[in-house]
């Protein structure tokens, strides 16, 4: 019972944190607004988590399990493709960061080293069975971080991609 509620309180300070993140941006709120947020005592939220850093690194580890689970269940190399696209593309908190945290998240996505950018890797390289493919896929998808394009270019560049480039 214990573990379902620790769950539900990680879950409600990720998604309160997310949900800050989208209005203001990560440099504009504090570890006082993420408790307010997620409907926590300040007390139970560094019971979670020391400092705003460690919440936003399991949010983000959250963000990266969520787009793998939507690309394994896409089906073709394109569909995983697209979905990304389409999810990175129209995320909320991403759009708040490049307005007020640009270079936050450049610094961010500069890490190829880090486990979850291997995490992705790892995803579409299943997808595509391609090593070079999977390098440029990652790419283009870092790109929408920074540029986010519509619902028609993901699908029509995902196609692409896979059709006349990567396979």
């Amino acid at each position: 019972m214990q573990g379902g509620i620790h769950r539900r309180t990680e879950s409600a300070i990720l998604e309160g944190t997310k949900s800050l993140i989208a209005l203001h941006g990560v440099s504009n709120i504090s570890m006082i607004d993420i408790a307010d947020a997620s409907e926590v005592s300040r007390a139970t939220l560094y019971n979670h988590y020391r400092d705003k850093n460690a919440v936003l690194e399991a949010l983000i580890t959250l963000e990266v399990e969520k787009l793998v689970d939507l690309a394994q269940r896409a089906g073709t190399p394109a569909d995983a493709l697209e979905t990304l696209s389409k999810v990175i593309s129209a995320d909320p908190a991403l759009s708040a960061m490049r307005q007020h945290d640009a270079q936050l998240l450049i610094a961010i996505m500069s890490h190829a080293e880090n486990p979850l950018y291997l995490v992705l890797a790892t995803c579409i390289y299943e997808a595509t069975k391609s090593e070079a493919g999977t390098g440029l896929a990652m790419r283009w998808l870092l790109g929408q971080v920074m540029q986010p394009i519509t619902p028609k270019q993901s699908r029509e560049q995902a196609e692409l991609l896979v059709e006349r480039t990567l396979f």
